[in-house]
């Protein structure tokens, strides 16, 4: 039960946190956002999106929705989404780096 209720607030917390989003995008630096996204270029900006080793597809992520970006970001940070890698990526990330990262690459085409 107690896993459960900390499942639940998770979700709430960043439901609440992915509307505050949208209701401050305008405050969010799309500058800021492309200088701490360049990590993340390393796999989600090469070439046919294939990871050399070991090799598997990197989803294309310039264009997706900000709100998704975020959510994703999120879930990873929380450890609700199992990628090792990204995981350790998103330990690092502030809210408010979150934020800025996915203002940046939803506003790519």
């Amino acid at each position: 039960m107690k896993n459960s209720l900390k499942t639940l607030l998770s979700h709430v917390f960043l439901s609440l946190f992915v509307l505050s989003l949208a209701t401050t995008a305008s405050a969010v630096d799309n500058t800021s956002g492309k200088i701490k996204a360049t990590t993340c270029t390393g796999c989600h900006g090469i070439s046919n999106y294939n990871n050399v080793y070991p090799v598997y597809k990197v989803p294309k992520i310039a264009g997706q929705n900000q709100q998704y970006l975020v959510s994703a970001l999120m879930a990873y940070k929380n450890g609700d989404r199992a990628h090792p890698t990204m995981q350790a990526q998103a330990a690092s990330l502030s809210n408010q780096d979150i934020a800025e990262i996915a203002a940046w690459f939803a506003s790519l085409k």
